[in-house]
């Protein structure tokens, strides 16, 4: 990475944090906000990259199921299994029409699309709005966010300074264990670290699950997201965030495991 890339990643991010930070404690609307653009944006970095394995996804039927996937789990007017069925019947039936190639793989993109970055962001909206108390949400979203980026910062420095054990080289060739280890460390001390700021609500116990489930599942998030992208043959999924490349990019860690922390709070913490 050279200097001048360094300066842009560090730039954006100090731009960008802080209107992440404020949009997660607002919460509502702000926040559904940007649920929304996270999984519009990283749906459609999806369907581009997947253009380079020949497979024609639909932005057309694939987008606006996103959106209403994240949108109905606040507004929630459709149940879940309703929804599901509504978007499969419209996508098969637009790909019947589609002068396209193909059409076993264009479905499987667009539908694989929807329910992975769809479903999955809109977890996100769960575990924010749905606290027992209203802000609680916010400060748990914000913890989520704080541990993936120094996981992600950990495993990025002990890699490059102690790195010598691959972690994953078919698909992600410059990671290492011992890099991921430093990620996972620094995952747990970083929820123990905001239970004493932002989190006093959670027990020592549950902070520390949420930080090995961040840091496992997490790391595996950007593993597949690696997966998808080396499989295509790209670097990033876009150059959409200077410095950084895509949102899918940014959030994959996030987008993975946040169904994960979603459903321990929901079976474990919120009883």
């Amino acid at each position: 990475m050279t200097v001048s890339n360094t300066f842009v990643r560090i730039l954006v991010s100090v731009i960008f944090i802080p209107l992440i930070l404020a949009i997660c404690i607002l919460g509502k609307y702000f926040f559904l906000g940007f649920a929304l653009v996270i999984g519009g944006f990283a749906f459609y970095e999806f369907i581009t990259v997947a253009k380079n394995k020949e497979a024609s996804g639909s932005h057309f039927i694939g987008l606006p199921a996103v959106l209403l996937v994240i949108l109905n789990v606040y507004f929630n007017f459709l149940e879940s299994s309703h929804l599901i069925f509504v978007i499969v019947f419209i996508a098969l039936l637009y790909e019947l029409f589609r002068d396209q190639k193909s059409a076993i793989l264009n479905l499987g993109v667009t539908l694989l699309g929807i329910f992975y970055i769809g479903f999955f962001v809109s977890s996100l909206i769960s575990v924010r709005e749905y606290f027992l108390a209203y802000q609680q949400g916010g400060f748990v979203i914000i913890s989520m966010l704080a541990t993936i980026w120094i996981c992600d910062s950990a495993a990025y420095f002990f890699g490059i300074a102690y790195g010598k054990h691959k972690l994953f080289p078919r698909v992600s060739p410059k990671k290492s264990w011992e890099g991921a280890i430093a990620g996972f460390i620094f995952s747990i001390l970083t929820m123990l670290t905001a239970k004493l700021i932002l989190v006093d609500f959670l027990s020592w116990q549950n902070v520390i699950v949420i930080g090995i489930i961040l840091g496992t599942v997490g790391q595996v998030g950007d593993l597949i997201e690696s997966l998808i992208k080396r499989d295509a043959g790209v670097k990033d999924s876009s150059n959409l965030i200077p410095g950084h490349g895509g949102v899918f990019d940014r959030f994959d860690s996030l987008i993975y495991s946040a169904p994960v922390v979603y459903l321990y709070i929901r079976y474990f913490i919120l009883q």
